[in-house]
Parts: C-alpha cells; sequence; structure tokens
C-alpha cells in the first residue's frame, strides 16, 4: 500500500523526545513548548505564538479571542474543512459563503464585498492545498470595512504570498502540526498574532481562562494545551522546513512531468502571479467529458493499493449546518464541482521516487 501520506522524522526528533523522558518534563509546562511558540513566531514573522491541542483547537482560540458575538456574521469560503465553520458556529457566529476558483480551489474574493451587511465583523481567509488566497485583495477590504482578519494557514507552513510568509497576515493567523503537514507534531495547532493583549487572550483561552486566584474563572476557555513532548517534535521538525519545502516543490514537479500526457485530469497550476504551489497535497481534477467520478477512480486505485482522499466537502451542503436552518438557499457551483470531480494521491513527505513512479504507472492505467 502506498498511503496518501507518509510523515518524515529524519532529523533531532528523538534526541529531544529523549530529552523531554530525562527531564521528565512531558506536560505542557516543559521549555520545548515555549521554544516552539518563539521560533515558529520568528520563522513566520510574527511577534506572539500559542501552541495548542489542534488545528481545530486553534481556530476555535482564534474565533474567541476576536470576541466575536452571537448574530455576528464572517465571510469564509464552503470549500474547506468543517473546522473553520465549526469553530464560528459553536460560538453562535453565522459564517456567510462564498465560491471558490475552479483552478486554484481558493475563495473567489469579488464575491466577498456584495455580502458585507452591518453584521459582518471579519473575513475568514483559508489557503488550500498548494496556492494562497488574493491576500492583499482580503486585507483591502477589511481596512475599507473595517473588519478582522483571520487567517487559517494550517496547510502553508513554508509557503509565501508576494514574498511574505503565509501565516503573517491579518489580525490572527493559525497553524496545523497533523501528521500530514508540512511540520508535524502528531496532533498540534498554532495561533500566531501581532498583538500583545491578543496574545494574552490567546494564551489564556488555551488554558482554561485562569486567573491569578488560580481556580476563580472571570471567562471560559478550553484545555487545549500542547504537550511538551509534541513541541519538541515540533522544534526539530521546524528545523528541517527549508528541505521540506523543496522536497514538496519537488514531489509536485514530479508528478507535473508524469501525469502531463493523461488527457482526462486537469493537474494543478504551478504558480499565479502571487505564488509558486507549494504542493501541500498532489491534486486531481476529473474533466467535465471524463467517463468516471472521483469516488470511482478512487475506488479504482484502492485497488491497486494507492491511498488517496476526496475534496472537500462543501460547507453549504454538510447536512449538520442544514439541519440547523444553515445555507438551505445557497447554491456554489464551484464548490459543489470541485467535490464531486477532485481528489488527491499520495504526496507525503516520506514518498519515494519509485513510489512516484508506481503511481503514476496505476493512474495511466486507470485513466486511459
Amino acid at each position: 500500500m502506498i498511503p496518501v501520506n507518509t510523515p518524515l522524522l529524519n532529523g533531532n526528533e528523538k534526541k529531544y523526545l529523549n530529552e523531554c523522558i530525562d527531564t521528565n518534563w512531558i506536560s505542557s509546562e516543559g521549555p520545548f513548548v515555549k521554544r516552539f511558540e518563539d521560533e515558529l513566531a520568528d520563522y513566520v514573522g510574527r511577534e506572539y505564538a500559542t501552541a495548542c491541542a489542534n488545528g481545530t483547537a486553534a481556530l476555535d482560540i482564534a474565533v474567541a479571542a476576536l470576541e466575536l458575538q452571537k448574530g455576528d456574521e464572517v465571510i469564509m469560503p464552503s470549500f474547506t474543512i468543517i473546522s473553520c465553520a465549526q469553530a464560528l458556529v459553536n460560538r453562535g457566529v453565522t459564517p456567510v459563503l462564498v465560491d471558490s476558483h475552479i483552478d486554484t480551489f481558493n475563495m473567489d474574493v469579488t464575491q466577498i464585498e456584495p455580502l458585507i451587511t452591518a453584521k459582518t465583523k471579519a473575513i475568514m481567509v483559508v489557503h488550500i492545498f498548494g496556492l494562497t488566497v488574493d491576500v492583499d485583495a482580503i486585507l483591502q477590504l477589511a481596512k475599507k470595512h473595517k473588519l478582522k482578519v483571520i487567517e487559517d494557514a494550517a496547510q502553508m507552513l513554508g509557503q509565501e504570498y508576494k514574498g511574505k510568509k503565509c501565516g503573517g497576515f491579518g489580525d490572527i493567523s493559525i497553524f496545523s502540526f497533523y501528521p500530514n503537514k508540512q511540520i508535524t507534531t502528531g496532533e498540534g495547532g498554532m495561533v500566531l498574532c501581532d498583538s500583545i493583549a491578543l496574545d494574552a487572550r490567546t494564551k489564556s483561552l488555551r488554558n482554561l481562562c485562569f486567573s491569578e486566584d488560580r481556580f476563580v474563572h472571570e471567562e471560559l476557555g478550553y484545555n487545549y494545551r500542547m504537550t511538551n513532548m509534541q513541541a519538541a517534535l515540533g522544534v526539530a521538525q521546524l528545523e528541517n522546513i527549508t528541505n521540506v519545502v523543496k522536497k514538496k516543490r519537488w514531489i509536485g514537479e514530479t508528478y507535473n512531468n508524469l501525469l502531463a500526457d493523461i488527457e482526462s485530469v486537469v493537474l494543478p497550476i504551478a504558480c499565479t502571479d502571487y505564488c509558486d504551489n507549494i504542493y501541500w497535497v498532489y491534486t486531481i481534477m476529473l474533466k467535465d467529458n471524463s467517463q468516471k467520478t472521483a469516488k470511482q477512480v478512487m475506488n479504482e486505485l484502492s485497488h491497486y493499493k494507492i491511498g488517496t482522499r476526496p475534496f472537500f466537502y462543501p460547507m453549504h451542503q454538510q447536512p449538520v449546518f442544514n439541519n440547523m436552518g444553515l445555507f438551505s438557499d445557497v447554491t456554489l457551483p464551484n464548490s459543489e464541482k470541485l467535490y464531486k470531480q477532485g481528489f488527491y494521491i499520495p504526496s507525503g513527505l516520506g514518498i519515494t521516487l519509485e513510489q512516484i513512479h508506481e503511481v503514476s504507472d496505476v493512474l495511466h492505467k486507470v485513466l486511459s
């Protein structure tokens, strides 16, 4: 089996984990947590960072830290993971959805301004799969309408928009360190900002909003702490981020060359006016005239022991939200098409050239 993702742990991971064990610092109080926060903030170009349990937790903290209230609205893409909308809905905030571009998979920023109302308080930017959102256009809208910007850069560590690192935009930003990300802590996330007051809130929310009188609480928070052992992995992984980005782009470029002759698919675009693809995952889009659906192709690939994952199921079609009365009259054709015709293939950091060739050979058989 060639899995859709294999992480790469070939640096100081064992050394730093042994240090945690040898010193008995395994909890969230250990020194690697602060070190990981400081080094990631420095890499991205942020002032402050708060390590937490996972990327979903990071989104929960970010939304709560901005003090978004019940009845507020936040504009975000429909084509994304449910964590983004869930973080809003759980606080009574209404997601207002826009469609995505069919080629970059990112939110269509031209659809945002007509949706801005007196209730709109923020825009959630979510970079998808390897290319960035048109950040400048969103920052201009946010300034014009006095809106907050939340940047979900979960898939984009190491990527740049016009030469500036993703995760460094807006009022608050987040990363995920799930095993399929550029660096992993097994589970884990990070919230970043440039405001000392906002940083204090994120750290309080992460840790149950303890006060100076430890068990007296003025606000409800979360137990979203990251352990010292997770952070030790993160520090070791971050040391190798330059090579990680290089390998991600090598994987993408190798697939581009091997699969260019398959006429029934659209391969990921290599660049836009503002970024080069980092190929967080390697995507396949079936053309409109394809004789097979994405699910059929994925099933056939699985028979050859090739791992795949489907694209995101759009937020406006999610049963859990429809049952809440959300998005009942929303139609976003590109998001719907992306789900029906898209999937991604093995492209984790542990993949070998031999495995890439094997995946290519099988794709040629299945899609010929």
